[in-house]
């Protein structure tokens, strides 16, 4: 019986020249546009062969002329400020909640069956049922838009951090134990590397409910922000002020999305995770 060893083989990435690596670099991001180009070509093309009015739906051409006037005016600038604020202050307060109690939770049984029940119930509530309340409680400035997007970003940090812990595998933790660590080493040598990736999910849906949670608080009387572009196209009947701001949305929401991913990449470096296929790329 003859044994054979096998030799791995380098990928090819790695055997790639630096003109390829380059490429690549600039290839991948732009796949991620080739959707919504594609889209937006085809409906502008539609409207010119005269297959719609664009009455309701305006095209591409005229949705950029509508973001370049609010852009020109300085209105664009300050209802994008605005929003960004709103959100940014409610992530924070979202976040710091969530991740406290979340790891209070997951770490600790006893506060687990004292606050969990309760929190799975307020998560069951509509977003919009908070809105009366909150105008009750707070006015309808901006301490109630804040807390009204705390509150969507709150859960699902809550939940991703105290499902990280739970979902450390327990023979891990037993290593810990028998190397004597004490607890904040555990924490800080076992649990913060286990929890970590799950965290980072959880936080970019959280930031994803902020910027859904925000068109909410931007209804609440709000006199700037895209919400309120939304609104004044609504009443005014501005369809492509409405799709300009819902274009503005998209952009800021995926630009945020993907900070959030730059910024964990250094602390995510040591994990050798399952990479899909690329194909070509």
């Amino acid at each position: 019986m003859t044994m054979t060893l096998d030799t791995p083989v380098e990928s090819t990435q790695s055997l790639a020249p630096p003109s390829a690596a380059r490429w690549r670099r600039w290839t991948r991001p732009a796949l991620g546009l080739l959707l919504p180009l594609t889209a937006a070509v085809a409906w502008e093309w539609a409207v010119a062969a005269g297959w719609s009015n664009g009455r309701l739906v305006p095209p591409p051409s005229t949705v950029i002329s509508t973001i370049d006037e609010l852009a020109r005016s300085g209105e664009l600038f300050r209802h994008m400020a605005t929003t960004l604020e709103r959100v940014g202050a409610g992530f924070a307060l979202g976040v710091a909640a969530g991740t406290v109690l979340g790891a209070i939770s997951g770490y600790w049984g006893l506060a687990r069956q004292l606050l969990d029940p309760t929190i799975q119930a307020l998560r069951a509530i509509p977003s919009i049922a908070w809105v009366p309340l909150f105008i009750l409680w707070l006015g309808i400035f901006e301490l109630s838009k804040v807390a009204l997007i705390a509150v969507g970003v709150f859960f699902p940090i809550y939940l991703g951090v105290m499902g990280a812990i739970l979902s450390v595998d327990r023979k891990i933790v037993e290593v810990g134990r028998t190397f004597r660590l004490s607890g904040p080493a555990m924490i800080r040598r076992i649990l913060l590397p286990a929890v970590l990736p799950a965290y980072v999910v959880s936080l970019r849906v959280g930031l994803g409910l902020g910027w859904m949670f925000v068109v909410a608080a931007e209804f609440m009387g709000a006199s700037e922000g895209l919400g309120y572009l939304l609104i004044d196209g609504q009443q005014l009947g501005k369809p492509a002020q409405i799709l300009a701001a819902i274009v503005i949305f998209a952009i800021l929401g995926k630009t945020t999305d993907w900070l959030i991913e730059i910024a964990a990449m250094p602390f995510l470096r040591w994990q050798d995770a399952f990479a899909p296929s690329r194909g070509a790329f």
